[in-house]
Protein backbone atom coordinates (compact mmCIF):
# COMPACT_ATOMS: atom_id res chain seq x y z
CA UNK A 1 0.00 0.00 0.00
CA UNK A 2 1.34 3.50 -0.96
CA UNK A 3 2.04 5.58 1.80
CA UNK A 4 -0.41 8.34 1.94
CA UNK A 5 0.41 11.77 2.04
CA UNK A 6 -0.69 12.89 5.96
CA UNK A 7 0.17 16.63 5.36
CA UNK A 8 -1.88 16.52 2.51
CA UNK A 9 -4.66 15.28 4.60
CA UNK A 10 -4.25 18.18 6.73
CA UNK A 11 -4.30 20.72 4.26
CA UNK A 12 -7.08 19.32 2.87
CA UNK A 13 -9.20 18.53 6.54
CA UNK A 14 -9.62 14.91 5.09
CA UNK A 15 -8.97 13.74 8.47
CA UNK A 16 -11.50 11.33 9.24
CA UNK A 17 -9.79 9.33 12.32
CA UNK A 18 -10.39 13.27 13.78
CA UNK A 19 -13.18 13.11 16.28
CA UNK A 20 -12.71 16.03 18.28
CA UNK A 21 -13.09 14.12 21.46
CA UNK A 22 -10.23 12.33 23.49
CA UNK A 23 -10.49 8.26 22.64
CA UNK A 24 -13.00 6.67 24.41
CA UNK A 25 -10.37 3.48 24.59
CA UNK A 26 -7.75 5.96 26.08
CA UNK A 27 -9.70 7.43 28.29
CA UNK A 28 -11.35 4.50 29.82
CA UNK A 29 -7.65 3.06 30.41
CA UNK A 30 -6.75 6.04 32.59
CA UNK A 31 -10.08 6.56 34.18
CA UNK A 32 -9.86 2.72 35.71
CA UNK A 33 -6.39 3.23 36.39
CA UNK A 34 -4.45 0.47 33.99
CA UNK A 35 -2.33 3.68 32.88
CA UNK A 36 -0.92 5.79 35.60
CA UNK A 37 0.28 9.81 35.05
CA UNK A 38 3.76 9.89 34.04
CA UNK A 39 6.05 10.55 30.95
CA UNK A 40 3.90 10.17 28.09
CA UNK A 41 4.10 9.66 24.11
CA UNK A 42 2.00 10.20 21.52
CA UNK A 43 2.95 8.96 18.29
CA UNK A 44 0.96 10.07 15.16
CA UNK A 45 -1.07 13.30 17.66
CA UNK A 46 -2.83 14.77 14.81
CA UNK A 47 -4.46 18.11 16.10
CA UNK A 48 -3.86 17.17 19.69
CA UNK A 49 -7.50 16.21 21.22
CA UNK A 50 -5.55 13.00 23.39
CA UNK A 51 -2.42 14.68 24.11
CA UNK A 52 -4.07 17.77 25.33
CA UNK A 53 -6.42 15.40 27.59
CA UNK A 54 -3.79 13.38 28.78
CA UNK A 55 -1.90 16.43 29.87
CA UNK A 56 -5.13 17.53 31.78
CA UNK A 57 -5.07 14.38 33.93
CA UNK A 58 -1.48 15.27 35.15
CA UNK A 59 0.77 13.58 32.21
CA UNK A 60 3.67 15.05 30.98
CA UNK A 61 2.87 14.97 27.34
CA UNK A 62 5.51 14.64 24.16
CA UNK A 63 3.02 14.63 21.48
CA UNK A 64 4.39 13.98 17.76
CA UNK A 65 3.26 13.37 14.09
CA UNK A 66 5.18 13.26 10.87
CA UNK A 67 3.00 15.84 9.40
CA UNK A 68 4.11 19.66 9.92
CA UNK A 69 0.27 20.88 9.63
CA UNK A 70 -0.91 18.90 11.84
CA UNK A 71 1.39 20.14 14.76
CA UNK A 72 0.79 23.11 13.67
CA UNK A 73 -2.98 22.62 14.15
CA UNK A 74 -2.38 21.03 17.39
CA UNK A 75 -0.31 23.99 18.87
CA UNK A 76 -2.70 26.57 17.49
CA UNK A 77 -5.22 24.11 19.89
CA UNK A 78 -3.11 24.05 22.66
CA UNK A 79 -2.56 27.68 23.03
CA UNK A 80 0.01 27.43 25.37
CA UNK A 81 -1.78 24.84 27.67
CA UNK A 82 1.29 23.49 30.23
CA UNK A 83 2.43 19.82 30.14
CA UNK A 84 2.02 19.06 26.70
CA UNK A 85 4.88 19.61 24.11
CA UNK A 86 4.53 19.52 19.86
CA UNK A 87 7.25 18.07 17.41
CA UNK A 88 6.95 16.90 14.24
CA UNK A 89 9.33 13.48 14.17
CA UNK A 90 9.18 10.36 11.80
CA UNK A 91 8.69 8.01 14.46
CA UNK A 92 10.42 5.28 12.69
CA UNK A 93 13.45 7.27 11.36
CA UNK A 94 14.39 9.39 14.51
CA UNK A 95 13.54 8.57 18.37
CA UNK A 96 11.74 11.57 20.40
CA UNK A 97 13.59 13.40 22.91
CA UNK A 98 12.56 13.45 26.05
CA UNK A 99 12.14 9.67 26.79
CA UNK A 100 12.09 7.06 29.01
CA UNK A 101 8.34 7.14 28.81
CA UNK A 102 5.95 5.45 31.34
CA UNK A 103 3.05 5.53 29.04
CA UNK A 104 2.82 5.72 24.53
CA UNK A 105 -0.13 5.84 22.78
CA UNK A 106 -0.65 5.59 19.11
CA UNK A 107 -4.42 5.61 17.40
CA UNK A 108 -3.99 3.76 14.65
CA UNK A 109 -0.39 4.12 13.06
CA UNK A 110 1.11 1.30 13.62
CA UNK A 111 -1.33 -0.35 11.72
CA UNK A 112 -0.39 1.70 8.56
CA UNK A 113 2.75 -0.66 7.56
CA UNK A 114 1.53 -3.23 5.43
CA UNK A 115 5.72 -4.50 6.07
CA UNK A 116 5.90 -6.88 8.72
CA UNK A 117 9.37 -5.76 9.54
CA UNK A 118 8.42 -2.40 9.75
CA UNK A 119 5.68 -2.97 12.20
CA UNK A 120 8.27 -5.17 14.62
CA UNK A 121 10.73 -2.61 14.17
CA UNK A 122 8.43 -0.01 15.11
CA UNK A 123 7.16 -1.95 18.56
CA UNK A 124 11.10 -2.48 19.00
CA UNK A 125 11.34 1.39 18.68
CA UNK A 126 8.77 1.96 21.56
CA UNK A 127 10.16 -1.28 23.59
CA UNK A 128 13.42 1.17 24.24
CA UNK A 129 11.46 4.04 25.18
CA UNK A 130 9.44 2.78 27.55
CA UNK A 131 10.52 2.90 31.15
CA UNK A 132 11.01 -0.78 32.76
CA UNK A 133 6.88 -0.53 33.85
CA UNK A 134 6.16 1.89 31.06
CA UNK A 135 2.78 0.54 29.19
CA UNK A 136 1.92 0.74 25.25
CA UNK A 137 -1.62 1.16 24.51
CA UNK A 138 -2.31 0.87 20.59
CA UNK A 139 -5.66 1.16 18.74
CA UNK A 140 -5.21 -1.14 15.39
CA UNK A 141 -7.07 -2.04 12.55
CA UNK A 142 -9.15 -5.16 13.09
CA UNK A 143 -9.63 -8.22 10.37
CA UNK A 144 -13.16 -8.19 12.88
CA UNK A 145 -16.12 -6.73 11.45
CA UNK A 146 -18.29 -6.82 8.26
CA UNK A 147 -16.45 -5.92 4.90
CA UNK A 148 -15.82 -2.59 3.87
CA UNK A 149 -14.35 -0.53 1.34
CA UNK A 150 -12.72 2.43 3.40
CA UNK A 151 -11.46 2.57 7.02
CA UNK A 152 -8.29 1.70 8.93
CA UNK A 153 -5.80 -1.51 7.62
CA UNK A 154 -6.77 -4.70 9.26
CA UNK A 155 -4.16 -6.47 11.09
CA UNK A 156 -4.40 -10.05 12.52
CA UNK A 157 -4.80 -11.27 15.82
CA UNK A 158 -1.79 -13.39 14.73
CA UNK A 159 -0.13 -10.52 12.87
CA UNK A 160 -0.51 -8.44 16.44
CA UNK A 161 1.36 -10.67 18.67
CA UNK A 162 4.02 -11.81 15.88
CA UNK A 163 5.29 -8.42 15.61
CA UNK A 164 4.74 -7.59 19.40
CA UNK A 165 5.29 -9.75 21.43
CA UNK A 166 9.48 -11.09 21.03
CA UNK A 167 10.02 -7.50 21.89
CA UNK A 168 6.77 -6.41 24.52
CA UNK A 169 4.53 -8.26 26.84
CA UNK A 170 0.91 -8.77 26.04
CA UNK A 171 -1.36 -7.54 28.45
CA UNK A 172 -4.36 -7.42 26.51
CA UNK A 173 -6.04 -8.22 22.79
CA UNK A 174 -9.75 -7.61 22.45
CA UNK A 175 -11.96 -6.43 19.65
CA UNK A 176 -13.82 -3.16 19.74
CA UNK A 177 -14.69 -0.22 17.70
CA UNK A 178 -12.92 2.81 16.25
CA UNK A 179 -14.90 6.19 16.69
CA UNK A 180 -14.65 8.58 13.58
CA UNK A 181 -17.00 11.61 12.41
CA UNK A 182 -17.74 9.16 8.93
CA UNK A 183 -21.41 8.30 9.23
CA UNK A 184 -22.09 4.31 8.77
CA UNK A 185 -20.72 1.28 10.09
CA UNK A 186 -18.27 1.58 12.49
CA UNK A 187 -14.96 0.06 11.75
CA UNK A 188 -13.70 -2.90 14.35
CA UNK A 189 -10.44 -2.00 16.28
CA UNK A 190 -8.03 -4.29 18.24
CA UNK A 191 -7.20 -2.75 21.47
CA UNK A 192 -3.82 -3.22 22.26
CA UNK A 193 -2.10 -2.77 25.58
CA UNK A 194 1.56 -4.49 25.90
CA UNK A 195 4.25 -3.38 28.74
CA UNK A 196 7.79 -3.41 29.12
CA UNK A 197 9.16 -6.47 29.75
CA UNK A 198 10.61 -7.54 32.43
CA UNK A 199 12.09 -11.17 31.23
CA UNK A 200 12.84 -12.09 27.88
CA UNK A 201 9.97 -14.48 25.84
CA UNK A 202 10.70 -17.98 25.18
CA UNK A 203 10.02 -20.38 23.21
CA UNK A 204 8.51 -23.85 24.13
CA UNK A 205 10.42 -26.47 25.60
CA UNK A 206 8.21 -28.99 25.06
CA UNK A 207 8.95 -31.89 22.38
CA UNK A 208 6.34 -33.41 20.54
CA UNK A 209 5.77 -37.31 21.86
Amino acid sequence: MAQRDWNESYANGDLPWDTGAPDDHLVAAVKRGAVAPGRALEIGCGTGTNALWLAAQGFDVLAVDVAPLAIEQAKKKAAGAPRCRFEVCDFLAAAPAGGPFEFVFDRGVFHIFDDAEVRARFAERVAKLLTPAGQWLSLIGSTEGGPRDTGPPRRTAREIVADIEPRLELVELRADYFETNLEGPRAMAWICLSRQRAVPAEPSTRRSQ
